[in-house]
């Protein structure tokens, strides 16, 4: 199991669309959310909405791999049934969710490899905040405000890829999934054929 994290607004969601419609092969993970769908969610393909009574009936169940309230909002949190099935199926699976909610599911499963995205800069992302229009002014400075301290988690990860491109990176990030220990071309490759250290940081 892979699970991908990085700072708000870095591009975890539109990677993992590319990955849902470019490699069906990998199962993906629907978190469900209390927040209110954007324009062109779509409720079980994006995330599973609910209200904040079923939230925590569901918590208080232990139904949850992981959940954390997001930017003193809404919560957010990782089934545990479907990730458990997926994962007895021997099937690819990744877990697109927050830093908060990747640091619960190494603590129940440490045996995943844990993937940080990151922007090219600091100016990228926010420019990918703003642009997206889906909060007010005042909410993405409250996001902006987060992602300064997520940003530096990334050592905590097992690598860390660049979301320069979308396809670049999804096409990484796959190629992690099925051999996430195999060696960087940099270290097996030289000349004009070796991949750049910027393209992914292998941090373990």
């Amino acid at each position: 199991m892979v699970v991908l994290a990085g700072p708000t607004a870095v591009g975890k969601g539109t990677l993992a669309a590319y990955i849902r419609r470019h490699h069906p092969q990998v199962w993906l993970s629907v978190s469900m959310t209390t927040r209110q769908p954007r324009p062109g969610e779509v409720d079980g393909v994006h995330y599973h909405f609910v209200d904040d009574q079923e939230f925590d009936r569901l918590r208080s169940a232990g139904e949850f791999l992981e959940w954390a309230v997001v930017h003193g909002r809404a919560k957010y949190g990782t089934p545990r049934g479907p990730v458990e099935r997926a994962l007895a199926q021997g099937r690819p699976a990744l877990l697109e969710i927050d830093l908060a909610g990747a640091r619960q599911v190494r603590e129940a499963m440490p045996e995943a490899f844990f993937v940080f995205l990151a922007p090219p800069t600091w100016e990228d992302l926010v420019d990918r905040l703003t642009g997206r229009g889906t909060e007010t002014a005042a909410e993405q400075q409250v996001r902006l405000q987060t992602a300064r301290a997520e940003l530096s988690a990334a050592p905590e990860f097992d690598a860390v890829i660049m979301n320069d491109e979308v396809s670049r990176a999804g096409e990484e990030l796959v190629s992690l999934m099925f051999d996430p220990r195999s060696p960087r071309p940099e270290e097996t490759s030289s000349g004009a054929g070796a991949r750049p250290e910027t393209t992914r940081t292998t941090l373990t």
